[in-house]
């Protein structure tokens, strides 16, 4: 059948794209992919419900998705087991409710929804269980929505549920201009006297330098820095790099203070995936002894939502902490920063941007916007290895191609 022939298809495709390794060819693959799988969809969007729907699940439609860098090492293959392609990535979205399974209660038919998804979100239909599915609040837009989920999610589960911050503590958190580094900002903002220290590349800081108290350059010495404003250090690191920012932030730790890594975007440097990157990025990493914890007072600890919800089966706490987000929204205590919006056909561009660490807050990918004609400046570059080019002043410019949330 139909499907079939697009499965062998992608196939072909797949081992053409591990042949020659280029972004610009494996985003093409990826896209290409995924609007095959859409088109198959929409031939039957009635079957694909009926075919994906279970008792406890819900099935959306009108689908924003939030572009994460999970998306991005999903696709360079940075991650431990996944999917077997082809495959449909996307962890989170925004959509209504277009059919419910017969033992779902508490939701109906035309509901507003955010939902996590387990892959599969960049789609026209995503089918998940209930229990990974909110309503979005009535002044919410759906791009705000599609944003709102795992950043805050991470930022609250981090802060709160590891670290336990308090008032007059201070955090030092990377990536600071990013979805995640942005919702941290905004949540420290609500507790009274905490000290916010941040690295970003240099042409965020305009846009990012009132949510947070003191702003570095991310290729700066921070290490001293910190110091110089806090002799001690801090008390919370939220370290999404990891590398040699793994001993950066175990040395800036006060007594009792926490060091938490919830990424690895230090292995993604090039177009493809790097094993060079993987083993510098392993090797950089501080080796941790046990017993330095213990004389140092500190404690060092991992955070994965992902595996969280879909392999550690945490779904209700993960509900009790949306049901607190959206309360802190709804008393316009925080909201959602959104980058820009891109179509499905731009996911190439849109991943290069997230690629090159050019966004502000999140991409969100909406499969019913129409493409945006290119200007004659609308690119992005890296250099020929591969590598992010450090100097992102030009990015302020290609900004303008997309209509942004303010």
């Amino acid at each position: 059948d139909s499907y079939s022939e697009i499965r062998k298809t992608d196939q072909k495709q797949h081992l053409s794209t591990l042949e020659h390794g280029r972004q610009s060819t494996r985003f093409g693959v990826l896209q290409s992919k995924i609007l095959g799988i859409i088109d198959w969809m929409g031939q039957g969007k009635e079957n694909n419900v009926d075919r994906c729907r279970s008792d406890s699940e819900s099935s959306l439609e009108h689908n924003l998705v939030g572009l994460n860098f999970i998306d991005l090492m999903v696709r360079q293959g940075n991650i431990d087991n996944p999917p077997k392609t082809p495959l449909v990535p996307g962890f989170e979205c925004s959509g209504i409710i277009e059919a419910l399974g017969d033992s779902v209660k508490g939701f109906e038919i035309g509901d507003r929804v955010m939902a996590f998804v387990n892959y599969n979100a960049w789609a026209e239909v995503v089918c998940t269980p209930v229990e990974f599915v909110y309503k979005i609040p009535d002044d919410m837009s759906f791009s705000e929505a599609a944003a709102f989920p795992m950043n805050f999610v991470t930022a609250y589960m981090m802060l709160f549920e590891v670290a336990n911050l308090r008032e007059g503590m201070s955090v030092l958190v990377h990536s600071a201009g990013g979805g995640v580094g942005q919702a941290v900002a905004q949540l420290c903002s609500t507790i009274p006297n905490v000290t916010v220290f941040g690295t970003a590349s240099s042409f965020k800081h305009e846009a990012i330098k009132d949510s947070v108290t003191h702003l570095f350059d991310r290729n700066a010495d921070y290490v001293q820095e910190v110091k110089r404003i806090s002799t001690e250090g801090v008390d919370i690191v939220l370290d999404c790099l990891c590398g040699e920012n793994t001993g950066k932030g175990l040395s800036l730790l006060k007594p009792l203070g926490t060091y938490i890594l919830y990424g690895s975007s230090n292995m993604v440097t090039g177009e493809t995936k790097s094993f060079f990157s993987f083993a510098k990025s392993w090797w950089q990493v501080e080796k941790v002894n046990p017993i330095k914890l213990y004389e140092e007072n500190k404690v060092i600890a991992g955070f994965s939502l992902l595996n969280l919800l879909f392999k550690q089966n945490r779904g209700g706490l993960i509900k009790s902490v949306m049901d607190k987000l959206i309360n802190l929204y709804n008393n316009k205590k925080i909201k959602p920063v959104v980058d820009s919006l891109w179509a499905l056909e731009e996911v190439k561009e849109a991943m290069q941007r997230i690629h090159d660490r050019g966004n502000i807050g999140k991409l969100i990918l909406d499969v019913e916007k129409a493409p945006t004609p290119l200007m004659a400046n609308d690119s992005t570059e890296t250099s020929e290895a591969g590598e992010e080019e450090e100097d992102h002043e030009g990015d302020n410019e290609n900004k303008e191609r997309m209509p942004f949330i303010q």
